[in-house]
């Protein structure tokens, strides 16, 4: 399969909720968001994995909530093991995730979104964030 016809795949990755973020296929910009519920990681990791193949998804962004010091903190621990079981299949990158939930939080504010009664909407634009980071390094 021609790489430049995969989408990537960024994921925020929280204990209630995923936000999804898919590139276009070009790898170009952000095309599409969605939101993962966690009701259990089998279920989440099933999705995810749905979602990688009807999206033609070989590129897994993790987010990873490093410390401000720049330590791996309880939580990056927790979405590294959470992600594990898809490493045979995907190639999973890391991403530092700092201070998306904010930049998230400020655009959507700036948007004029109801975000506060939708968490689901933060987990999303953050999703939509580490791609967007992502893709402008490339």
């Amino acid at each position: 399969m021609d790489n430049k016809l995969n989408r990537i795949l960024a994921l925020d990755i929280g204990d209630k909720r995923i936000g999804a973020a898919f590139s276009d296929p070009f790898g170009l910009f952000v095309s599409k968001s969605e939101l993962i519920l966690r009701e259990n990681d089998k279920k989440a990791l099933d999705l995810i994995e749905k979602l990688c193949i009807e999206n033609n998804v070989q590129k897994i962004l993790i987010g990873v909530p490093y410390n401000m010091d720049g330590s791996f903190g309880f939580q990056a621990k927790k979405n590294v093991e959470f992600i594990e079981p898809l490493k045979e299949k995907y190639e999973i990158i890391y991403r530092d995730e700092r201070l998306t939930s904010f930049q998230a939080e400020e655009a959507l504010k700036l948007e004029g979104a109801k975000y506060t009664k939708n968490k689901g909407l933060v987990d999303m634009r953050s999703a939509c964030i580490i791609l967007e980071d992502y893709l402008g390094e490339q």
